[in-house]
C-alpha cells in the first residue's frame, strides 16, 4: 500500500517554497523536504504568489492509501519579513539572529483547552511540524544570507470544513484542522494513528485535573447507557480495539482509576485475556462463552448452538432461555477483571460495565456504581 505525507510536511515544503520565492526570487515547481522518519518528500507546489515582501504557495495534501480526511486539501505558506521583531513562537532553543515566527491562518484550527501539543490559544500547528517549518525556512535563510525575522503563516481554505469530520471540535480546537505528524509520512490505516488519539483525549483530561476516566470501545449503546445510567457514553474515551494500550496509558499519565464500559461482543474477548479486540488479533467469542456456560451448567445441546451463534446477543439469549445468563455473566466478568487488573496492575484502579443491546446490563465489577456516578455528576456539572 502507497503512504503519504503529513499535513505538517506539506506545511514544511510550502512553507521552504514560499521562502525560496521571497528571499531568492526563485519559483519552485517541486520541494524536496527529509520527513523525521527519514524519508523524502518530493512535493509538487502550486498557487505561487509574491509581492514586494510576501510570497505564499501550496502542496496539496496526499495521504496515499490512508482514508485521511484531509486528503485533497490544499496547505498554503505565506512567508513575509517582519519589520518589528516578533517574539511569541519564537523557537527560544535557536540562538540564532535568524527568527522564525509561525502561526496559524484561515482553517487552521486554534486550541482552546489544555492538555494539547499546543498551548491554549495558539495555533493548532503540532511542535514537530513547527520544527520541520523551522528547520526548511531557516535553509533557505541561511542560503540567502538573510538575518532578521520571518513570518509563516499557514492556512487551508477548506480547514474549517474538513475539521467537522475530525475529533478537533471534541479535543477543544475550534476554527480548522491541525497541522500535525510525527514521523512526517501517513502510513495506511496506522494503528499508531488510532493510539496517539487515545493517548491525546486521555492526556487531556488529566491535563484538567482529573484522576479518573470513562472509556469504551465505542459508541455502541449509547441509547442504552444513557437511558438506563443517565451517563452519555459519547462524552467517554473511544479506545477502540486498544483496550490493552490504553489502560497502559492511563496507568502512564497517572489516573488513579478508569471505568471500561462496552457491549459483550467486545469485551467478551478481554475474559480470554485478548486486549486488542481487533477480529484479526483473536475472535473467540463463542468458545469464551461456552467455556462459562459449561462452568455453569448450561446443557450440552444449548452449548452446541451456542458455537454455531453468529453474535453474542445471538448465543446469550439461548443461555437466558435456560436461566443461566446471570451465572454465565458472573463468570464472564470475573475473567475480565482477572486480565484488565493484571494488565493495570497496583498503580491503576479498574472498574467494568458489560452490556447487551437487547438484553440491558449483562454484569458489573463491584466499584462500578461508584465511579459510574462520579462521571454522571461531572456531565451534569
Amino acid at each position: 500500500m502507497r503512504y503519504g505525507f503529513t499535513t505538517g510536511s506539506c506545511a514544511a515544503a510550502a512553507a521552504k517554497a514560499a521562502a525560496y520565492m521571497l528571499l531568492l526570487d526563485l519559483k519552485k515547481d517541486e520541494i524536496i523536504i527529509k520527513t523525521p522518519k527519514g524519508i523524502e518528500y518530493s512535493a509538487s507546489i502550486i498557487d505561487m504568489k509574491k509581492d514586494k515582501d510576501e510570497a505564499s504557495c501550496a502542496v496539496m495534501k496526499d495521504g496515499g492509501d490512508d482514508p485521511d480526511v484531509t486528503t485533497g486539501c490544499l496547505i498554503y505558506a505565506s512567508v513575509s519579513i517582519k519589520k518589528d521583531e516578533v517574539n511569541d513562537n519564537i523557537n527560544d532553543n535557536i540562538k540564532e539572529e535568524v527568527r522564525i515566527y509561525i502561526d496559524g491562518g484561515t482553517g487552521v484550527g486554534r486550541v482552546t483547552k489544555p492538555g494539547l501539543d499546543q498551548p491554549v490559544g495558539a495555533a493548532a500547528i503540532n511542535h514537530v511540524p513547527r520544527e520541520m517549518i523551522d528547520k526548511e525556512v531557516r535553509e533557505v535563510c541561511e542560503a540567502a544570507d538573510f538575518n532578521g525575522t520571518i513570518e509563516v503563516i499557514i492556512s487551508v481554505p477548506d480547514g474549517e470544513e474538513t475539521a467537522k469530520k475530525t475529533f478537533n471540535e471534541k479535543l477543544g480546537i475550534v476554527g480548522g484542522i491541525s497541522i500535525i505528524g510525527t514521523s512526517g509520512i501517513v502510513e495506511p490505516m496506522s494503528s499508531q494513528a488510532l493510539l496517539d488519539t487515545i493517548k491525546t483525549f486521555l492526556n487531556q483530561r488529566r491535563a484538567q485535573g482529573y484522576e479518573y476516566a470513562a472509556v469504551s470501545p465505542g459508541n455502541y449503546g449509547t441509547d442504552y447507557m444513557l437511558k438506563t445510567y443517565g451517563y452519555d457514553l459519547d462524552k467517554s474515551i473511544k479506545c477502540s480495539n486498544f483496550i490493552g494500550d490504553t489502560v497502559d496509558m492511563a496507568k502512564e499519565l497517572g489516573f488513579k482509576g478508569i471505568l471500561l464500559t462496552g457491549h459483550i461482543g467486545k469485551l467478551v474477548k478481554v475474559s480470554g485475556g485478548i486486549m486488542n479486540t481487533h477480529s484479526k488479533e483473536g475472535d473467540c467469542r463463542m468458545e469464551l462463552i461456552a467455556a462459562a456456560g459449561i462452568k455453569a451448567g448450561v446443557s450440552q445441546d444449548t452449548l452446541r448452538k451456542v458455537f454455531d451463534c453468529v453474535s453474542t446477543e445471538e448465543a446469550l439469549k439461548l443461555i437466558k432461555d435456560e436461566n443461566k445468563l446471570e451465572e454465565v455473566m458472573k463468570l464472564i466478568m470475573e475473567k475480565v477483571m482477572y486480565y484488565l487488573n493484571k494488565r493495570a496492575g497496583d498503580r491503576l484502579n479498574v472498574e467494568c460495565i458489560i452490556y447487551s443491546n437487547e438484553l440491558g446490563e449483562l454484569a458489573k465489577s463491584e466499584g462500578a456504581d461508584k465511579w459510574l456516578t462520579l462521571l454522571v455528576r461531572e456531565q451534569e456539572r
